[in-house]
């Protein structure tokens, strides 16, 4: 994880983002609001002389918890903070205030799902970057670039509380969304997390490093400056996936593999299929310490309707190429 996400300083060199507090990290193929993951964030919000470039990986908990919250228990907070509508960020109190002190994060995922309403219940669908075709199967020692599979990178708030009575700091953080790109705007989207009022929604999508550059390093770029690169990107791809992912106490490899649409939980030997799950299992497979669960994966909780433009076959054949692809490792985690 920290190698897929390396970075170049002021400097120009090539570094890793140091983990914190890495023994609460639990990766996931299905995430939802409540459980923690791994966020990117200036290590000047922990270290008040470091170079606020630098970054820091931190394993945060999902749904925002406002410094100013006064009561003893986060739980007893009345409305949802998972995600963050873009044009009302600078309004809402639970944002404002840590937006306005550069509190700004981006949350790393494989993809996030989104589901589609139609007349035979709710169909789900995984999105995330194009991934590159020469992408290797094996990492050689001394490889300075990530060959792996491209992390989804998503734009994020967050915020530390402490208990009134006092005790461990509380890190957590909120999505923030934006209107629905046009590949995805076939959609009539109802946010089931966010409440009312979050139609046409997708994830503000940070796309390129210099995006997420200028979003972390707070202390070189304002606020009103940062919040320009909040908006709707099109570099994005999707495949149908099985209605497992419905239940979020399904935690599986399945929760991710591609299907054809008609088929009802089990996926289709096409050849598109083949090439994801040997992509994906061969992640799993390359080292003796590696084990399922410790690989980093990602949800984010939406729903959708209407019938889309992009069929499964055509979206799978951008990324795994029309000899089925190739199979490349996952990140380090």
């Amino acid at each position: 994880l920290r190698r897929a996400c390396a970075y170049r300083d002021r400097r120009g060199r090539r570094r890793q983002p140091e983990w914190v507090r890495t023994e609460t990290y639990r990766p996931s193929y299905n995430k939802g609001p409540q459980s923690s993951g791994p966020v990117l964030l200036s290590r000047r919000h922990l270290q008040q002389d470091a170079d606020s470039s630098e970054r820091v990986l931190m394993d945060m908990r999902w749904g925002l918890i406002p410094s100013w919250f006064k009561k003893d228990d986060p739980s007893k907070m009345q409305f949802n903070t998972s995600n963050c509508r873009s044009d009302t960020m600078l309004k809402k109190s639970s944002y404002k205030g840590a937006l306005l002190k550069g509190k700004r994060c981006v949350v790393l995922a494989d993809g996030f799902y989104e589901w589609q309403q139609h007349s035979e219940g709710k169909q789900p669908y995984f999105i995330y970057f194009p991934q590159a075709k020469d992408a290797k199967t094996e990492e050689k020692e001394g490889d300075e670039e990530w060959r792996g599979w491209r992390l989804l990178t998503m734009a994020g708030i967050f915020d530390c509380w402490e208990p009134p009575a006092g005790g461990e700091m509380l890190y957590t953080y909120t999505i923030i969304t934006v209107d629905a790109s046009k590949d995805v705007s076939f959609i009539h989207h109802r946010q089931v997390t966010a409440g009312k009022g979050a139609a046409g929604r997708m994830p503000a999508i940070l796309d390129g490093d210099e995006a997420i550059r200028k979003w972390l390093d707070f202390a070189e770029v304002p606020t009103q400056e940062a919040v320009k690169l909040i908006q709707p990107t099109e570099n994005i791809v999707f495949h149908p996936v099985s209605t497992f992912v419905n239940s979020i106490r399904n935690n599986t490899l399945e929760c991710i593999a591609p299907i054809e649409l008609g088929a009802k939980k089990e996926v289709k030997t096409t050849p598109s299929s083949k090439a994801m799950l040997g992509w994906l299992k061969n992640s799993q497979e390359g080292s003796p310490q590696k084990k399922e669960n410790d690989l980093p994966r990602w949800t984010s909780q939406f729903i959708h309707s209407p019938s889309p433009k992009k069929t499964s076959a055509g979206i799978l054949q951008q990324w795994l190429g029309k000899e089925g692809g190739p199979a490349a490792k996952k990140r380090k985690a």
